[in-house]
């Protein structure tokens, strides 16, 4: 029998997407612009990375070079190997991740409560910091094993792809373009397959990146930073820079305030990479026209930060002590 228009999905994973824009009446209670955000915590992993997850593994086996019962192998500072962990599951993969101090001890308990294997580097890489070190780690388990597979979220074009469809999403429920999108950077997929959606469509839409200060995604010097989740140690495969209109680059202090203003005007607990789009957003309103219509993406949900971002003392220890030092 079949049941046409069933109102409920038949797995898990086509929950990926399709995730709420809320409108934000008091972030910026006096701002003259009319500001959205892309609610990405309600995918069913907790982040935008479901997104791409999803997009590279069903890519890989649909063209042969993933099966059931091989090993899947990525990079990553938490939620895109949360977003595999979920999806290797759902396919009978298996995963390991490579991740460095800067993980948050949630995420690991996530990724192993799903099957995962975590493999910790310690150190930096000389050139290209942790994030080279991580993907040294990633060649190492590649070569040990004849049935890994890496998903490659730094090179891999489907990354990109995943999210034409996240601008498809803001469009739909806005009834028409932004004038301004904000994202935060790190690979540069979320960005940059927004952009290419923008400029295949011919849209007005101006895109502006939020990088992490010590990212060197364009060009600033490495520094050190202590919120994962956006900013890299070496530059991106995807970033056009001619597709994007402006970058804010932000602090770490600053990402925690914005993660504190979120939750303290709309009761939005969100991560690192959130509050640092949100920081953005209120530095440049001022001088973004009366009227315009801003969308911001925020990436993920906020209980993976709770010993880190949202706890006095660790914000006290690392982020005030990042700065003196910085100073």
């Amino acid at each position: 029998m079949n049941y046409p228009n069933q109102p409920y999905f038949s797995r898990i994973l086509d929950t990926v997407g399709r995730t709420p824009l809320i409108r934000l009446n008091r972030l910026f209670p006096d701002s003259p612009q009319r500001i959205f955000a892309k609610m990405e915590s309600f995918n069913p992993g907790g982040s935008i990375k479901d997104r791409t997850a999803l997009q590279l593994i069903t890519h890989a086996m649909e063209n042969g070079k993933l099966k059931k019962g091989d090993t899947v192998v990525e990079s990553s500072s938490g939620n895109m190997a949360i977003g595999l962990a979920q999806t290797c599951k759902y396919f009978g993969l298996k995963l390991e991740v490579v991740v460095d101090p800067m993980v948050n001890q949630q995420n690991i308990k996530i990724i192993k409560a799903f099957g995962g294997k975590v493999n910790f580097v310690n150190f930096p890489a000389k050139e290209g910091g942790y994030l080279q070190a991580r993907l040294d780690k990633v060649q190492e388990i590649l070569d040990s094993n004849p049935r890994s597979f890496w998903t490659n979220q730094y090179g891999n074009p489907q990354n990109p792809t995943a999210h034409k469809q996240t601008m498809h999403e803001i469009i739909k429920d806005l009834g028409k373009e932004p004038d301004f999108l904000f994202a935060a950077t790190s690979t540069c997929g979320t960005l940059m397959g927004c952009a290419e959606y923008i400029q295949k469509n011919k849209l007005r839409t101006k895109v502006i990146a939020v990088d992490a200060v010590g990212s060197v995604i364009f060009g600033t010097p490495p520094g050190d930073r202590k919120i994962p989740g956006h900013g890299a140690g070496r530059k991106s495969q995807f970033l056009q820079r001619e597709a994007v209109y402006d970058v804010v680059h932000v602090s770490d202090k600053q990402c925690v305030n914005g993660c504190h203003n979120l939750l303290n005007s709309e009761a939005i607990l969100c991560g690192g990479s959130s509050g640092a789009v949100a920081w953005a957003v209120q530095k440049l309103v001022p001088s973004l026209p009366a009227g315009a219509t801003i969308a911001m993406i925020l990436c993920d949900r906020g209980e993976r930060y709770l010993d880190t971002i949202y706890n006095e003392d660790w914000v006290k220890e690392n982020i005030m002590e990042l700065e003196k030092v910085l100073a």
